[in-house]
């Protein structure tokens, strides 16, 4: 809100005629205000504030308001007199809240200044200018915050949670991890105006706290937000107390204030770079301009980007046609929204830039990373993204406060400063990652690995940077040029060393898609790339092979005893100095985490981590008290290990199928890198075998799908320490050159001449053309043999190769013409393509095959009842390409399918090995890739390959093969059309050891509450075992999330090659992968575990697996867990002698299997079970399940779940309950106990869950699972059987129902009670037990005197509390789940609720013994009960306000079953705490009507009326609880007044009910009923003084002892279906529930809201004495004319006054005037009850509950001029000052009296409630600079009567009839009162006579003597002379 104070304007010009009607208005963006007009006036003032809405949006800084004055003109328009804009940028920035006054100057038309305008501006969330505001509206507000994400949090493993602070309420997020978390949580805050002020709104600061530590001051840091409304802004975090430490950190929130109807502002989501300028900064931190100097010199390896057409015609033409350098490079860098660019380099894949990038930034930064992009310049398209890299500042800077406190000391001691650095770099190169090189014309389906989102798959150049960071100072260039001297320094940066890697591939299993042969490729940069020319070929990729079928699942590569091995020689900077650190770091790491705590590694730790690591192992107890410490140890090293300054590339292995690259692996160089060092500075699978699972390229299944899983070993080197490989080397290493002999067959005979497109010697391929004398070894080696014939086994694929059983198939083909006869076709006999196959009877049945059949017509398919299906063949092709089962005339062709089944046999001993050709050849129907051993007639093209071995010249061992550079092929022909195909083949060959495996499992797929399964809705599970090149499939479970196998897979004679030691300490991995088997469809991957076998080298070793649990990935979440043990066993070892080269004849040497573990036993044909030792000791266990019944199930496939029965699954056994007949008559289970034997593990790790599924019996005997729970501990449910507790029995209320029969039982009314008095009716009622039982003494008025009965208040839900286990004692409630939603979300929908529960209990071993008592038992009837429930709802707190006032006019909605109590009658209006005092009874059935819906709905006359919250109550759980919650137990025992038993039955039939079900005996009384003994207590009636029989009171008594729920009110917070996690304020309320079957309860309570009783109160004002005398007649007397002025606060409509007492020359006022108030007061809470609008347009009266006051003020009357205020008089009526008899007496003093008492200690007798009537003298006060001084004093009569009497004792008001009870005369004033304008003759009497008398009296003399002395004047001439003629004489 922009508020707007126009207070004056000076010096306007005047009119022609008269001055101007000035009238001011302002104008702020289109929207016009205008203030009142001043009559005649050229200084005007207005003092008026004029309000714009901002909506939200904030003031941006080109904001203005415009101020115009015009003069106002009631006819026609206003005529303009000057105006003036104002700008509001100071606002906007948020340094100031308001602009003070100030004048400015008012221009005309002209430009000239006509005078000067004095305005005030300021911001709506400057609230606090409203506290010195005379009137304080009650606004409400809600503040609304987002916590976006923070970053740059400083710590190491933090666990951030964001406080927010609002009006003294604290909010938080939930807690993350990293110093980068993402929260999007929002936080709303309903607050009132008057509650922003006093807790300063604008101060809120948002903290953001590490909830890791224990400490109080671990808060990192904080912001102060300073407007009102702040939008996708970045808050810059810093430490509170020390202004100047610098950021801790950044937080990014949207955070606005709404007033009730404003709407909400959008966020807009624009997340792009620019946060500096989205940066607002807390007081006092400033951030510094920084320029960060990134210096780019060069890149080298660029990959081709352009289209090669240009230089293909070069090529064509005889021109130079490298493709090297179709590129045209430049690099662009991005950093906080600035992006800088190098010049462009044309045709360069190697481009030297040499140029200075200079980023202007402010320091410390918000962004975290300096993005760097290589792109290719395009002139006609747009540029395309080479490859991406980072500069991480956080990895290259430091703040300096990383060090331990240890080590700070120890630094300080020596002298040395512990300082940070700013962001420095290099100069180093970075390496580029992305799509693959090769280019294609084609769009690249990997464009976006380019650009750096994902993984690179490839390297693509790298770039030469450096970077350094100046603060202050500014470059005089963006982009400058690099100092010749400084390229000269970075020269030494670039020296390159030889480094040698070498790669052995054990193994390369799980392939599932066979298709062509596979190589693998090994690189590191561009060395090894197969494709690409611009390095020595090298042997980076492994020969050829085809897969093999493992026999189950899965296709290996059949590589055997000879290992393919790659060579790559590559020329990198050497950094050993840096990979060395990173290696130890990660050394320390590892064995932190991975294996036992150690500290064999103090000798490389830090001084302060090393004294830590010898003290901890000195002090150390517990693992749990160091496990904390050395997590967070392993978190700092592994931040720490992260080396920025890595230059050298990963090394990335390519899996091709073909020509084609299917999947990738990226490894980084410094894990197999070796050094010289130390051992701890070698990688950690430097020389050793690791597994590594290649992925697709941006897979979008995120790893779902394996491509392959390879076992490598591999090593990287320096050149010079190429001898140390020997050590690490194992097996036998060859090399060898091939080429290949091709032949075709033509006319019968085989020769060179049908090769079409073939060669006579070529590669493995085909297309290379080559000869044996091409080939000249490399420098350094030369050749040990000739050339000898060695066929290639990996490469013949037969087709039944890895099967156990096979069909063998051939087509028999006829054709015809259209009408003719079938006869036989020119090809008799295809395979299914069409292409020629053997006749049947030239199939063989292989060596170590038997037939099992003969052959068959395959009639099973689309065929007629010969087998025969028929096609029409389309020229210009032979063979139909659709058949079909019926023959018609025009069917020219047909084929049937010939089958014969073999299955492989037991070899014999002796049995001689398949015989391949003895010349070597290799044969195929066509060519391809697809060859096999033996010739058959449909053969046409033939192979067999040639090999020729090398020797080192003189070198020995393995490295020798680091020599191998260059190609074979002599420079005759062109190297580069042969690359990758003319390289030698290296191949390493091992010892076999035979090892069996052992695979136990009880699995348990998706354990844990928070698991999810990624299906619908329930899976048939079974998992693929996979080892190496074998792979077992465990049996398929029907239906179940949690399938248990309990199975033992034996893999036997498993050949692995290699040292079995190595293979102890780096065994294979056993891989699982779990499938979800569907009928129709394939198979879903459900995830996959990794376990990895425990390795036993000799058979006898004692020692056993242990079954741990192991998670299950999927798509790279957690899915389930798997509980596997794995053992691998040493059978015996197969020695080897070596023949010539690789033909190898093996003989075994068995040690006899005595040594192997017995096999387990058998639980199914071929399933073994898991061991004994292995499998966890098991013990006999009871599981009593009690199921009751099934609540709100939802539908299933459309259809009403109408018949379900449970079935409950545990450790294998399962068993099913009855079925429910008709859910909706009787949703309970028939009998409700079900009983299981069922061995389960003592080890609660290894426990099986509880399966429990719900299923529904549908016509057509249809079952369908239609709601699945699985409890997975079963902890809560262990119980001692022998210990009799009421925990397994029924309540006291049901079992009385099960044993008694239905009968009305009354209460027992006959003992009588005094009445209560007719004063205590008023005051206390159940309104005085409610406040009383809150505290609120001031509302409960006498009734915690008078000793009575107070009940319990909670403030949460009843369930909530902890003493009543949520009332789910006798059953709980599981949520019943069907899987994953259409959606495809995570979070399952839940479909119903199970009632039920459990016991378990272990049985005894001996079946002789006697089984233990069950635990369920009398039990209730399960059976529908009719219920009367009686619902209180007593107040509401703290709605939602929902009308635009923020106000609501709430009512009540009750829904039970069908039943709807909608009270929209009575809703009260304009409130937000209405108190309702409603009492609602309603019947139902229980358990179908088990929901009660209690809905609060704001009322609204013309709209919708909309619902504010809701609450539901479970009313089956209070029904059932043994905690009596159906009806709380009172304190006493009352038979009549406001505390009556309400109970259905008597205290001491509930309690002789729960002495039942705890097998004790009945409670006894003696003595006449005053002692009772129960439990072997006694307890007698002396200290329990109650009302009602002794004998009940007593029982009432123990039962309180019990536990039991108390009389209540509880707490139940309001949930609206929009905002389901916000509270929309509670409600109190308390809900009881009575069968109707046991009677007729009590009565119910009376909590209608107190009414309020009319009063009139009587104020007769008599007289006034020592009134200030205010005013100075003209006859110069001070004076005042007197009134007196009452009325009561909330009722100022009706004030009263006395008539005027005018000329009070002393001070003494004569009134007897009667002043008559009418009011509602409620006696309880003693406060007047006002009920008004607050607007006219309102529509309802607002009601306020005010204090009983009466204000007497004494005013002097002004005819012309306003009425001067004299003093006023407040008086408390419920507290009254006593007044004084004698005016004398009567002081200010009487008044402070009242202050200093306590309210709470008033007497009685001083309420004027109580006197009903007093008279006296109070005095009146008026404050004079500052101090209260008397203003005079009123004589009064005060006086309260109830209704009634004032109709028998009337009264008028002031002397009005009727003029009784008193009767006042009129005032005995001083004649001297009066008004001088209507009395002339008095004002001549008293004011003019009594005044100026004398000078009266003097003026008559004086006039008489004048008169005297002018007649004598006149006279005295004519007497002269008169006196001298004497005429007459």
């Amino acid at each position: 809100m922009l508020r707007v104070v126009v207070e004056s304007a000076k010096g306007l010009p005047k009119k022609k005629l008269g001055n101007p009607d000035p009238v001011a208005s302002v104008i702020f963006k289109e929207e016009k205000k205008k203030t009142k007009s001043i009559d005649s006036e050229v200084n005007p003032v207005w003092n008026e504030v004029l309000e714009f809405d901002l909506k939200g949006t904030p003031l941006d800084s080109s904001s203005y308001i415009d101020v115009v004055v015009k003069d106002y003109e009631t006819i026609g328009k206003d005529k303009f007199l000057g105006s003036t804009k104002i700008s509001l940028r100071d606002l906007a920035s948020g340094q100031v809240r308001s602009l003070p006054s100030r004048n400015v100057s008012l221009v005309n038309e002209n430009g000239q200044s006509i005078g000067v305008i004095l305005v005030r501006i300021g911001c709506s969330h400057n609230i606090m200018n409203y506290r010195h505001s005379s009137t304080l509206i009650l606004c409400f507000f809600q503040i609304r915050v987002r916590i976006i994400q923070a970053r740059q949090l400083s710590g190491n493993n933090i666990k951030p949670v964001v406080k927010v602070n609002v009006c003294g309420e604290t909010h938080r997020t939930r807690i993350k991890r990293g110093n980068n978390p993402f929260f999007d949580e929002i936080v709303l805050s309903s607050v009132n105006m008057y509650k922003c002020i006093n807790c300063g709104l604008l101060h809120s600061p948002l903290q953001v706290y590490n909830s890791y530590s224990l400490r109080a001051d671990s808060l990192m840091g904080e912001f102060k937000v300073p407007a009102h409304c702040v939008m996708r802004k970045w808050l810059l975090l810093n430490d509170p107390d020390d202004s100047s430490s610098g950021a801790k950190g950044y937080l990014k929130v949207s955070l606005f204030v709404v007033g009730a109807g404003d709407e909400p502002p959008r966020e807009l989501n624009d997340d792009h770079d620019d946060i500096e300028s989205n940066l607002l900064l807390p007081a006092g931190v400033t951030l510094r301009w920084a320029t960060l100097s990134l210096k780019v010199f060069r890149a080298e390896d660029i990959p081709q980007m352009d289209d090669a057409f240009i230089q293909t015609m070069k090529d064509i033409f005889g021109g130079d046609g490298s493709k090297k350098n179709l590129v045209d490079p430049f690099l662009e860098a991005r950093f906080a929204g600035k992006k800088l660019c190098t010049r462009i380099i044309e045709k360069n894949a190697n481009p030297e830039w040499n140029q200075q990038l200079n980023l202007q930034v402010k320091f410390p930064s918000m962004c975290e990373r300096v993005k760097l992009t290589v792109f290719d310049w395009d002139r006609l398209t747009g540029n395309d993204a080479i490859g991406t890299t980072y500069l991480n500042l956080a990895k290259i800077a430091s703040s300096g406060g990383e060090i331990e406190v240890g080590f700070r000391l120890s630094t300080a001691n020596t002298g040395q400063s512990e300082v940070g650095f700013l962001p420095v770099f290099g100069p180093c190169y970075v390496n580029l990652y992305g799509s693959p090189r090769e280019f294609s014309g084609l769009p690249d389906p990997y464009e976006d690995l380019n650009y750096g989102k994902g993984e690179g798959v490839a390297y693509r150049g790298r770039v030469l940077v450096e970077l350094s960071t100046k603060l202050e100072g500014k470059a005089d260039k963006t982009i400058d040029s690099i100092h010749s001297d400084d390229i000269l320094v970075v020269q030494k940066y670039q020296r390159r060393r030889k480094y040698c890697l070498c790669a052995v591939f054990h193994s390369a299993s799980m392939i599932q898609e066979p298709g062509e042969p596979i190589q693998f490729e090994v690189s590191i940069g561009n060395y090894g790339n197969k494709l690409d020319t611009t390095c020595k070929p090298l042997a980076s990729t492994t020969q050829y092979s085809c897969a093999v079928f493992d026999g189950n699942h899965y296709y290996y590569l059949p590589w055997a005893d000879t290992k393919p091995v790659v060579v790559v020689i590559s020329f990198w900077e050497d950094i050993s100095h840096r990979m060395d650190t990173v290696n130890i770091i990660l050394y320390i790491t590892h064995r932190l985490v991975i294996l036992h705590y150690p500290l064999s590694c103090e000798t490389v730790l830090c001084p302060p981590s090393k004294d830590g690591a010898r003290r901890m192992r000195e002090e150390a107890r517990e693992i749990r008290d160091t496990l904390s410490d050395i997590e967070s140890w392993a978190e700092k090293l592994k931040a720490l290990a992260e080396e920025p300054q890595n230059s050298m590339p990963d090394v990335i292995i390519w899996m091709l199928r073909g020509e084609k690259r299917v999947a990738y692996s990226r490894i980084p160089a410094h894990q197999i890198l070796y050094s010289t060092y130390s051992e701890q500075a070698c990688g950690q699978h430097c020389g050793k075998t690791q597994t590594v699972f290649l992925q697709y390229p941006m897979d979008k299944n995120k790893g779902l799908k394996v491509p392959v899983q390879i076992r490598v070993n591999m090593w990287l080197g320096l050149s010079a320490q190429e001898k140390k490989f020997n050590s690490f080397s194992e097996g036998t290493f060859s090399v060898f050159a091939e080429l290949y002999e091709n032949q075709a067959q033509m006319f019968g005979k085989w020769g060179t001449t049908g090769l079409v497109g073939r060669h006579k010697f070529s590669d493995v391929t085909g297309k290379l053309k080559l000869k044996q004398e091409y080939f000249m070894p490399p420098r350094g080696w030369e050749w040990e043999a000739d050339w000898f014939i060695d066929p290639e086994k990996a490469l013949l694929t037969e087709a039944d190769a890895g099967h156990t059983e096979f069909m063998d198939e051939v087509f028999q083909n006829e054709t015809r013409f259209p009408g003719g006869e079938w006869k036989a076709a020119s090809e008799p006999f295809t395979d299914v393509n069409g292409e020629k196959s053997r006749n049947p009877g030239e199939f063989d049945c292989p060596p170590g095959w038997v037939w099992e059949d003969e052959w068959t017509v395959d009639d099973n398919r689309a065929v007629d009842d010969q087998g025969w299906e028929y096609g029409v063949t389309i020229p210009p092709g032979d063979k139909p390409l659709s058949w079909v089962p019926a023959e018609k005339v025009y069917h020219v062709h047909r084929r049937r399918r010939l089958v014969r089944p073999r299955k492989r046999a037991a070899v014999p001993a002796g049995a001689a090995a398949e015989v391949s050709d003895p010349e070597g050849w290799e044969f195929s129907s066509l060519i391809g890739w697809k060859f096999h051993r033996k010739e058959r007639s449909s053969d046409t093209f033939r192979r067999r390959r040639w090999r020729r071995k090398m020797a080192p010249e003189d070198r020995l061992g393995a490295a020798a093969i680091f020599q191998l550079e260059g190609a074979l092929v002599s420079s005759k022909v062109d190297a580069t059309k042969l690359f990758g195909a003319n390289t030698p083949t290296v191949s390493c060959s091992f010892d076999m050891f035979h090892f069996k495996l052992y695979e136990s499992e009880m699995n348990e797929l998706w354990k844990g509450d928070h698991l999810t399964p990624y299906f619908l809705p329930f899976t048939d599970p079974y998992a693929h075992i996979s080892f190496l090149h074998v792979s077992k499939t465990t049996e398929k479970l029907r239906a179940t999330l949690n399938p248990t196998w309990d199975q033992t897979l034996i893999f036997n004679d498993v050949e692995i090659y290699g040292d079995p030691q190595n293979i102890a300490h780096r065994p294979p991995d056993v891989v699982l992968e779990f499938y979800d088997n569907d009928q129709v469809g394939k198979d879903e991957l459900l995830g996959r575990s990794v376990c990895a076998p425990m390795v036993k080298l000799n058979p006898g070793m004692d020692q056993k697996p242990k079954l741990l649990w192991h998670p299950i990935i999927q798509k790279g979440h957690k899915a389930g867990e798997a509980l596997v043990a794995a053992e691998l066993i040493l059978k015996d070892k197969v020695c080897k002698h070596y023949i010539q080269s690789t033909v190898s004849v093996s003989f075994s040497v068995q040690s006899g299997e005595s040594d192997l573990p017995l096999v387990p036993s058998k639980r199914a044909e071929n399933i073994y079970m898991v061991p004994q030792g292995i499998r966890p000791v098991v013990q006999l266990t009871a599981v009593e399940i009690l199921a009751w019944g099934l609540r709100n199930m939802k539908p299933y496939q459309l259809a009403s779940v109408s018949s379900p029965s449970l079935v409950v699954e545990c450790g294998g056994n399962r068993i099913e309950s009855a079925v429910i007949k008709n859910m909706k008559k009787s949703p309970n289970f028939p009998s409700s106990v079900l009983f299981i034997k069922v061995l389960l593990p003592k080890d609660e790790m290894y426990t099986p869950p509880i399966v429990l599924k719900v299923i529904d019996h549908r016509p057509f005997g249809r079952k369908p699972v239609v709601g699945q729970c699985t409890i997975t501990s079963l902890e809560e449910f262990r119980c001692d059987p022998y210990v009799i507790t009421a925990e397994g029995a029924m309540s006291s209320k049901m079992s009385l129902m099960m044993a008694s029969p239905s009968k009305h039982l009354s209460i027992n009314m006959e003992e009588s009670r005094p009445l209560l008095e007719a004063q205590e009716k008023e005051t206390v009622d159940w309104w005085s037990k409610f406040y009383a039982s809150t505290g609120d003494q001031e509302k409960c008025g006498p009734y915690l005197k008078k000793g009575y009965d107070t009940l319990k208040v909670y403030d949460c839900e009843l369930e909530d509390v902890p003493e009543f286990k949520g009332l789910t004692d006798f059953c709980s409630t599981f949520k019943l789940q069907r899987g994953k939603n259409e959606n495809g979300d995570d979070d399952p929908s839940v479909v119903g609720e199970l009632k039920g529960s459990f016991k378990v209990y272990p049985l005894p071993d001996d079946p002789g013994v006697t089984a233990p008592p069950r635990q369920f038992r009398e039990l209730p009837d399960s059976g529908p009960q009719e219920c009367l429930v009686r619902v209180y709802v007593v107040r509401a707190i703290d709605l939602q306000p929902k009308d635009n006032n923020g106000k609501c006019d709430p009512y009540i909605k009750i829904s039970l079953g069908r039943h709807t109590v909608d009270d929209r009658d009575h809703y009260l209006p304009n409130t937000t705490d209405p108190v309702f005092g409603r009492m609602f009874e309603m019947t139902c059935f229980l358990p179908q009507d088990k929901d009660l819906k209690i809905s609060v709905y704001d009322y609204d006359l013309l709209s919708r009326d909309e619902k504010v919250g809701e609450t539901v109550i479970d009313l089956e759980n209070r029904f059932l609880s043994r905690y009596n919650s159906y009806c709380g137990l009172p304190q006493t025992y009352c038979i009549s007044g406001i505390n009556q038993w309400r109970d259905q039955l008597k205290p001491s039939q509930i309690l002789e009910n729960i002495a039942r079900l705890k097998g004790l005996s009945k409670p006894r009384t003696e003595d006449n009923g005053t002692s009772l003994t129960y439990n072997g207590k006694e307890y007698t009636l002396e200290i329990h003084q109650h009302l009602g029989p002794p004998r009940e009171r007593l029982c009432l008594h123990v039962l309180r002892k019990q536990g039991l729920v108390p009389e209540h009110v509880e707490s139940r917070t309001l949930y609206s279906s929009f905002q389901p996690n916000l509270s929309q304020g509670s409600l109190q309320m308390w809900v009881d529930v009575f069968p109707k079957s046991i009677g007729v309860p009590g009565p119910p309570f009376d909590i209608t809201p107190r009414k309020a009783k009319k009063y009139i109160l009587r104020a007769v004002i008599w007289n006034t004495t020592d009134v200030t005398l205010d005013e100075t007649s003209i006859t110069g007397e001070h004076m005042s004319d007197i009134y007196v002025k009452g009325w009561m606060p909330g009722m100022e409509e009706d004030k009263q006054k006395t008539d005027v007492h005018y000329r009070s020359l002393d001070g003494d006022g004569n009134f007897n005037w009667r002043f008559i108030f009418n009011f509602d007061f409620l006696p309880a809470e003693q406060l007047c009850l006002v009920s008004k609008k607050e607007h006219f347009w309102s529509l309802d009266k607002t009601e306020f509950r005010i204090p009983p006051k009466l204000i007497v003020q004494i005013w002097d009357n002004d005819k012309f001029s306003l009425d001067d205020y004299l003093g006023t008089l407040e008086l408390d009526l419920r507290n009254l000052v006593a007044p004084a008899k004698t005016p004398e007496k009567c002081s200010l003093t009487m008044m402070d009296v009242l202050e200093m008492e306590s309210p709470h200690k008033t007497e009685h007798t001083k309420s004027l409630f109580a006197q009903q009537s007093v008279r006296g003298w109070w005095p009146c006060s008026i404050e004079n600079d500052g101090k209260k001084v008397l203003g005079g004093k009123v004589e009064m009569t005060l006086e309260i009567i109830s209704e009634a009497d004032a109709d028998e004792r009337p009264a008028g008001k002031g002397r009005d009839e009727p003029n009784m009870n008193p009767k006042l005369d009129p005032p005995k004033r001083p004649e001297t009162s009066f008004f001088w304008f209507t009395n002339p003759c008095k004002t001549m009497k008293f004011i003019v006579w009594r005044r100026f008398r004398c000078l009266f009296i003097g003026l008559i003399i004086l006039t008489i003597v004048i008169l005297f002395l002018a007649i004598l004047l006149y006279s005295l001439p004519n007497y002269i002379s008169m006196k001298i003629v004497k005429p007459l004489s």
